[in-house]
């Protein structure tokens, strides 16, 4: 029986190199989006050429509000595409960037960064945890800024550095479903992120790639495969772990 994975916000970025990476390893996928049904359907399309099943559901992980009935959706499509009742890998991807001093962050940008990337993360896990299969997996997303700081992200980094915290207490709390936790944390990746800013930004891609020690910065295919592989059974006793896959930033 092929292995389930979800990822939230895979329409695009990371989580869709993901999502393409673990079809191409064998897996189903269930993916997320936030408001571009179109690029979803796009990924979905790319992993049913790969002989894989996928399907596409929106979500909103800055809503608490919305899990209840997301879960029953997610129910509904596990049923009807599978068969099943469970899934059996959790990657919390989905996310945002938002850039500003510390003097100059805003209320309204603070509680975003925590409903999304913190608040989020906490309670979809939560509301997923019926669903997910004992002896699965959970990876949340981090970054590397939790380890090398860069003016203007400290509440962005704050967050995530929240996130790593909460998986290793994940995994002390999940340990006797045999369900591991670990947290991979990015560095600066080409992507659309942030409005695309590191891959577009001249000054931003230099900064990072002068503090980088394989001298660029990263692009999803340094970061979907990872994640992938980290989910397989080769790597089922790793757990409780963060794992920066940033080609050495910041050494």
């Amino acid at each position: 029986m092929s292995k389930i994975t979800l990822i939230t916000g895979a329409s695009r970025g990371l989580g869709r190199n993901t999502a393409l990476n673990v079809a191409r390893r064998g897996g189903d996928v269930v993916i997320t989006y936030h408001s571009r049904a179109d690029e979803a359907q796009a990924v979905v399309a790319e992993i049913r050429a790969l002989g894989r099943l996928a399907v596409a559901l929106q979500l909103d992980v800055g809503d608490v509000t919305a899990f209840a009935a997301f879960t029953g959706q997610l129910r509904t499509a596990l049923r009807d595409t599978w068969s099943r009742q469970t899934f059996d890998h959790l990657v919390n991807n989905a996310g945002h960037g938002d850039y500003a001093a510390l003097g100059d962050t805003t209320i309204a940008q603070f509680d975003k960064l925590v409903d999304v990337h913190f608040k989020g993360v906490f309670f979809l896990t939560q509301s997923l945890l019926p669903l997910l299969a004992d002896g699965g997996r959970i990876i949340n997303l981090s970054s590397g800024l939790t380890r090398v700081s860069a003016p203007g992200w400290s509440a962005y980094a704050a967050v995530k550095g929240a996130v790593e915290v909460l998986s290793v207490y994940m995994a002390k709390e999940l340990g006797s479903r045999g369900i591991a936790v670990n947290t991979v944390a990015p560095g600066a990746i080409e992507t659309d992120f942030f409005g695309g800013a590191v891959r577009d930004t001249p000054d931003f891609n230099q900064f990072f790639a002068g503090i980088t020690a394989l001298g660029r910065v990263g692009v999803p295919d340094d970061i979907g495969p990872m994640i992938a592989s980290l989910l397989s059974e080769d790597n089922r006793w790793v757990n409780a772990q963060r794992i920066e896959v940033s080609g050495g930033q910041g050494i």
